[in-house]
């Protein structure tokens, strides 16, 4: 029997975009913040299958079917599992993995994710270093960190010989084969090894489970070339799949990120109390990790540097942006060259008008409208006008609308009634459409079927079904909710095997997605994880609302226990080493 890597199955579903997939069986309609039709595995009238672009899922409200886009291909072809995995692979022209291969890769990515955790803490022991204190006072003085700061990032520093990160890892037990599958050294023509990183400050990159799996490296004054220089991808590490600092940003209070450049940017912010910003890792941001970003929260600032490279990539992110349904805000961060300068030369009060201030990304679409043509001309005109009007008939907020509309008449000397007009009829027309609206933020859990949550109320379901979705989202919080949950505390069968998997996943270290849960659910049980992954409104995703569900749990698991009318003797005494243990 084939066995399917989490790296293989995440390769595939990087390729196999959901999206492109369900639209080669129905015609999606964008609605919101996500895609809609008509759903293919019932008869409908009105649209209730909803795609999910930021966790790459569907589910349809009308006959409770979803899942990701394994499980999609798994009912649309009447596929197995497996086969379902081999029609993709097919699709993207991927080969199945062999076994022996992806357990050797196993134990090279634990080996990597060792070595980086090695190279990590000798890289930060270099700045503590008397004798570099002359980095330390650079960060210090010029770039104006606190201590406090660089230990909190880990940052680090690379050492200018050619041989210092190779010869003490090779003290630590490390080969030369390991430290190049992990890019921390690099081999010459000759077939001599040596550091990749030298002379620089380093940055670790931390994934949301805490893992070091890649460095990037700065260097340490402003004429050595190129600035930045970044762990290639490996077993363990994918430039467009992770976002620098998302580790913490991930819990700020801040209902959003701000969207960073560069790792000082984030560094910078952060000390400021701007604890929500991010990096994309040494490339422009991707889909995927636009993904990644919307999976927590869906206001997104962008902090791009005010270049003419750093509006192209502003450009670029909003594009990725409102393909899932999100619309970014820019900031003007004027008289500075990036967020670090703008931050340090303003302060954070400063920082955070801007961030108050930032304007959307429709101004920018609209100004390139009007330099797309020659209004001169009446037939760019009109081509000028129906874009234009196009454009406003997507804006939600009327206010905002007329005011723009004001704007765009006047410049034109053309009857605001008449354009108005026009854009009642397009905005009608689209509504006509898609006759409902989604709000993808307003799902209702509705418990149809008890029998599946084994007769127990609602809030008890409740409470088991918020702890998975939030340990799904935020694995690295695992150790501080285990001390205080026991899965003895779940009475719903299925959310305790789920609960137990995900476990599982989180400690082997794992990469987690709803195509492993294939391992140990059918397609309903996937169907009902979808449900809840996506279950946005319901659930607010933050560890105090999970302390309050693991309450719940453990009062009511304390209360049948006291309960001894129907007990044995036995079990009496079972239930009072429990509560003790529980007490303790």
């Amino acid at each position: 029997m084939v066995k399917l890597s989490g790296d293989f199955i995440f390769r595939l579903k990087s390729i196999c975009d959901i999206t492109s997939i369900v639209s080669n069986y129905v015609e999606l309609k964008n609605s919101g913040r996500t895609k809609k039709c008509c759903c293919p595995f019932h008869s409908e009238k009105t649209p209730s299958f909803v795609v999910f672009e930021d966790t790459q899922s569907f589910y349809c409200f009308g006959c409770s079917v979803g899942g990701d886009v394994i499980s999609f291909i798994e009912k649309i072809e009447n596929l197995d599992y497996l086969g379902s995995v081999k029609y993709l692979a097919k699709y993207a022209g991927l080969e199945l993995p062999n076994e022996d291969v992806q357990y050797e890769d196993s134990k090279k990515k634990e080996r990597i994710l060792n070595i980086n955790r090695e190279a990590a803490r000798y890289y930060f022991n270099n700045i503590r270093n008397p004798e570099n204190k002359q980095t330390l006072a650079y960060l210090l003085n010029k770039r104006l960190l606190k201590k406090s700061t660089i230990v909190k990032f880990g940052l680090g520093l690379a050492l200018p010989g050619w041989h210092n990160l190779k010869l003490y890892l090779k003290n630590k037990g490390f080969s030369y084969n390991e430290m190049l599958e992990a890019d921390l050294v690099l081999k010459s023509k000759n077939g001599n090894y040596y550091d990749k990183f030298r002379n620089r400050l380093i940055f670790p990159i931390i994934d949301i489970k805490g893992d070091v799996v890649g460095f990037g490296g700065r260097v340490l004054n402003e004429v050595d070339s190129p600035k930045y220089i970044n762990s290639a991808d490996s077993l363990v590490f994918k430039k467009k799949l992770g976002l620098f600092g998302l580790n913490f940003a991930k819990n700020s209070s801040f209902n959003g990120f701000v969207v960073c450049e560069g790792y000082m940017d984030v560094v910078s912010l952060f000390q400021h109390g701007f604890n929500m910003a991010v990096a994309s890792l040494g490339t422009a941001i991707s889909r995927e990790q636009v993904r990644l970003l919307c999976r927590y929260r869906k206001n997104i600032f962008l902090a791009y540097d005010m270049d003419s490279a750093g509006r192209m990539a502003s450009n670029r992110a909003d594009i990725l942006f409102n393909e899932v349904g999100v619309t970014p805000k820019i900031l003007n961060l004027n008289d500075a060259k990036d967020p670090d300068e703008y931050i340090n030369r303003f302060g954070a009060a400063s920082f955070k008008l801007a961030i108050n201030n930032a304007y959307s990304s429709e101004r920018l679409k609209l100004k390139s409208i009007i330099e797309k043509y020659n209004i001169a001309d009446v037939d760019e005109k009109k081509q000028y006008i129906d874009e234009y009007c196009a454009t406003l008939a997507d804006i939600k907020d009327p206010v905002k609308r007329d005011v723009y509309m004001s704007g765009f008449c006047a410049s034109l000397k053309i009857d605001k009634y008449v354009i108005s007009n026009y854009v009642k009829y397009l905005i009608n027309r689209k509504s006509k459409i898609n006759k409902k609206k989604y709000d993808s933020g307003v799902i209702v859990n509705i418990i149809k079927n008890r029998k599946e949550n084994d007769g127990v109320p609602n809030k008890f379901v409740r409470a088991q079904e918020g702890i998975i979705r939030y340990l799904y989202y935020n694995p690295d919080s695992f150790l501080a909710i285990s001390s205080v949950l026991d899965e003895k505390y779940f009475n719903v069968i299925w959310c305790k095997t789920v609960y137990n998997f995900l476990v599982k996943l989180i400690i082997s270290k794992e990469y987690i997605d709803i195509a492993a849960f294939h391992k140990v659910l059918d397609f309903n049980g996937i169907s009902r994880l979808c449900k809840i992954l996506n279950n946005k409104n319901i659930y607010n995703n933050s560890l105090d609302e999970v302390k309050d569900f693991i309450k719940i749990l453990r009062m009511e698991y304390e209360k049948k226990a006291e309960d001894i009318s129907t007990m044995t003797l036995e079990e009496i005494e079972k239930a009072r080493r429990e509560k003790a243990e529980l007490k303790r």
